[in-house]
């Protein structure tokens, strides 16, 4: 099957400018490459400032790549005709992080929910209330919840609102930008199901962008680990998250809680803040706070290199994912003795 969305060596490069000084360019996506099937789930995951939303933001064609291109069902959205374009974008839409400021507050929610289909006038007038009412069915919700304004439901219920608005141009690619990061545990359990749902019945390609590795186990069939705007390390979720290779993968794992006292994660601590973008460090973006570094990680960048079936990782040491539990407590120990070091200083 070919894939529906196709992003060849993609880049996006932001002006910072000062009060004295010349603008210069910052990275914030650099030489992504990826695709995704019409069905398919994929996970985006990184601390915040990695690029995941941009990159969501790049694939969707709300902002212009400063390299490389974006391809959907074979068409490159940059080289679209506005009319073109904006017929292809019903297509694409974005569910949004905050389920309490993407809705407008003084409309009511079914007319909002209507707005998609009234734009690109996909139904007769006379049966768009009907489509909304479908809609919010399909979202776990009530026809006479489209009389009511945003502000009469809860987290939970805005974002599946969020969701129907999404699904009302008929889309075959759902961007997902942290949509269940604003809500409590057991609301985001039910989020996710209703997203896994969804993506079986109507055969939705979804980009789930998010911090946590734990969410994306759960609903992505792959996943891609961005830091400072490039790939660490991509692959088939179960053997991502089951054999790390990339040391920050590892960090990023090692967060997540478990409720099994036999398999409790030693913890990873990674010493200081991520660089910034307009000064990122030369060679792998990751070295300043790698426990693991070597004095090559900074002449050049690591390209992505095999490591698994389908797995691949952006780390010039081959030891570490065949070390196993070994480079976790190897790392846990470098770590330790770095933020010793900095509290004796």
């Amino acid at each position: 099957m070919s894939p529906l969305l196709v992003a060849e060596g993609l880049g996006r490069d932001f002006a910072a400018r000062g009060w004295f000084t010349r603008p210069r360019p910052v990275r914030a996506v650099a030489d992504v490459s990826l695709s995704v099937a019409r069905g398919e789930a994929i996970g985006l995951v990184g601390e915040s400032g990695s690029g995941k939303s941009t990159l969501g933001r790049l694939l969707l064609g709300m902002l212009a790549p400063t390299s490389g291109r974006v391809l959907v069902d074979g068409q490159d959205l940059a080289r679209l005709l506005p009319s073109d374009l904006r017929r292809l974008r019903r297509r694409m839409q974005l569910v949004f992080q905050d389920p309490y400021s993407s809705l407008d507050p003084r409309r009511r929610v079914g007319a909002q929910i209507g707005d998609g289909i009234a734009i690109h006038r996909l139904v007769p007038a006379a049966e768009r209330e009907a489509r909304v009412a479908a809609l919010l069915a399909m979202v776990g919700l009530e026809a006479a919840h489209g009389a009511r304004y945003p502000h009469e439901f809860s987290g939970g219920q805005r974002q599946r609102i969020g969701i129907a608005r999404a699904l009302a141009t008929g889309p075959d690619l759902l961007v997902a930008d942290e949509p269940v990061s604003a809500l409590d545990v057991s609301v985001q359990a039910q989020v996710l199901r209703l997203l896994a749902d969804l993506r079986a019945r109507l055969g939705l390609g979804l980009l789930f962008i998010s911090h946590d590795l734990a969410v994306v186990r759960s609903l992505c069939d792959r996943v891609m680990v961005l830091y400072l705007g490039r790939v660490m390390e991509e692959g088939p979720a179960a053997e991502v998250l089951r054999a790390p290779h990339h040391p920050y993968t590892r960090a990023l794992l090692s967060a997540v809680p478990s409720l099994d006292p036999q398999h409790r994660r030693q913890r990873i601590l990674l010493a200081g803040e991520p660089p910034s973008p307009a000064d990122p460090p030369s060679g792998c973006v990751f070295r300043t706070r790698c426990p693991w570094v070597l004095p090559a990680c900074a002449t050049a960048v690591p390209p992505l290199r095999p490591v698994g079936d389908g797995h691949r990782s952006a780390c010039i040491r081959s030891d570490i994912g065949e070390a196993g539990p070994l480079v976790a407590q190897r790392l846990h120990d470098n770590t330790t003795r770095q933020h010793e070091q900095e509290r004796a200083e």
